[in-house]
């Protein structure tokens, strides 16, 4: 689903005449990772041949051919792949995050349809991973698996390693979502707990040839890392989620299953995850198909058929959401101040991820890490003319929230001033959403289907 530039108009926009140039580059940007429309760019078929890239698939060779999609993106990838295989597909799952798709009819009887639960796990992520790895180990050497990965995949494909339940899944997600760590160090204790992640669905898989098409919602594109890598050979073990527990001192906060687990694992009682030497992987194929770059691009692309001397911020948003927040601010008022790095008008854009860290005596209001960057540079941006901060989530939902980020301009301070709301107060109890709100510069463009991380816009006009 492609996004109109009205999409994105919040109060500042639509007063700013420049708002709607704004509004083009960030509906371009979130364009460009359409998930369906990146699926049918990566996948090309010419009669019973499939193109991925420099490799081609003859269908003829398969008995079987099975369709996976797990993720935020699940549908429209899925629906895009099936639609290209035709009646060369046998059967399929699609494991999506809550919303309103049905299944065309064409599809009943051969593609089933979960809903699991995002962002902690809920019984019906147990439930279809369940059901996927019975799909999945029926199948012999003669059968093709196309995966269709995309953000939101570790949490919604969920399949605890024995001995852990699903309270204490998704209680340790709720911990490891709060205590700082990025998502590297929080996909290393999620494969290490689990009985698909870290490149065991592969291992169900086997023998069978998989193809997993990717969207990447983790910086830099490890495919070990995106939806936890469930068919990627995984290079950590048990003593790295360990050493994670240590620095985070969560071994007293996490459920005693789970500890249990990670303790024994790295004494040798389990087994390590599937790793880089194993045979497995020789008929296993993983592609990135759409990335943070791609919409960062495109949005450099964008902004400059609008009119706008454009760049890419040098370094990932990363760490501390509050700690961005004022590091984004002082960029974009030497921007403003001196032409640096670009004279107006001007567009730098970034993508990463940045963190919250929660207290667990704060009272916590709504918001996410978007959303809390924005909120940090509220003071610092007061007053500067003709400039403004933009975050947003590429899924359009920034933490629990139906906002994907927000628009802060150096009016921002002084409006918020006159409401008598003070951007400190809202932070402290990370309350960022209803700042925003009572501003009415929270972006709700709704949900996009995509993720591919976070993007942030800095413009001088």
């Amino acid at each position: 689903m492609i996004l109109s530039p009205e999409a994105f108009l919040t109060s500042s926009l639509i007063k700013h005449s420049e708002g709607i140039k704004v509004a083009k580059i960030l509906s371009a940007s979130l364009a460009a990772v359409e998930p369906g429309e990146v699926v049918k760019k990566s996948l090309v078929r010419k009669g019973d041949r499939i193109q991925l890239g420099g490799e081609t698939l003859d269908l003829r060779a398969f008995d079987r051919i099975i369709l996976i999609g797990i993720g935020k993106a699940g549908y429209p990838m899925s629906m895009a792949a099936a639609d290209l295989l035709g009646d060369k597909l046998t059967q399929g799952i699609i494991l999506t995050k809550p919303g309103a798709d049905q299944l065309p009819e064409k599809y009943a009887g051969i593609i089933k349809h979960f809903q699991g639960g995002h962002p902690v796990p809920n019984q019906n992520s147990i439930t279809a991973a369940k059901v996927i790895q019975a799909q999945l180990s029926e199948l012999n050497s003669r059968d093709l698996v196309i995966i269709l990965l995309s953000g939101g995949g570790s949490t919604l494909l969920s399949a605890p390693s024995p001995g852990i339940s699903l309270p204490d899944l998704i209680f340790t997600n709720q911990i490891l979502l709060g205590c700082g760590a990025d998502i590297t160090e929080i996909n290393t204790i999620r494969k290490h707990i689990s009985s698909v992640k870290g490149g065991l669905l592969a291992s169900i898989a086997a023998p069978a040839k998989i193809v997993t098409l990717i969207l990447s919602d983790v910086m830099g594109d490890p495919i070990d890392m995106i939806a936890s890598g469930p068919t990627a050979p995984d290079p950590s073990t048990f003593q790295d989620a360990l050493n994670i527990m240590q620095k985070f001192n969560l071994e007293k906060l996490l459920p005693p299953t789970v500890v249990d687990r990670i303790n024994r694992g790295c004494s040798g009682e389990y087994p390590e995850t599937p790793k880089p030497t194993d045979p497995l992987f020789q008929k296993v194929y993983n592609h990135i198909i759409g990335c943070n770059f791609d919409a960062v691009q495109a949005g450099i692309l964008a902004a400059e058929r609008e009119g706008f001397n454009a760049g890419i911020l040098p370094n990932p948003l990363k760490g501390e959401s509050s700690r961005m927040g004022i590091e984004l601010a002082e960029i974009l008022r030497q921007m403003a101040r001196k032409r640096n790095p670009l004279p107006r008008p001007a567009c730098l854009i970034g993508g990463g991820e940045t963190t919250v860290t929660l207290q667990s005596s704060e009272e916590i209001g709504r918001g996410g890490r978007n959303l809390e960057t924005a909120l940090s540079a509220v003071r610092i941006l007061n007053d500067l003319p003709n400039a403004a901060l933009i975050t947003l989530a590429t899924d359009g939902e920034d933490g629990v929230t139906d906002a994907a980020g927000a628009v802060v301009t150096g009016e921002s301070f002084l409006r918020g001033k006159t409401l008598q709301i003070q951007p400190e107060n809202y932070l402290l109890n990370h309350d960022s959403y209803s700042y925003f709100e009572k501003l009415d510069d929270l972006l709700l463009p709704g949900v996009t289907r995509t993720n591919v991380n976070d993007l942030c816009f800095l413009f001088t006009f």
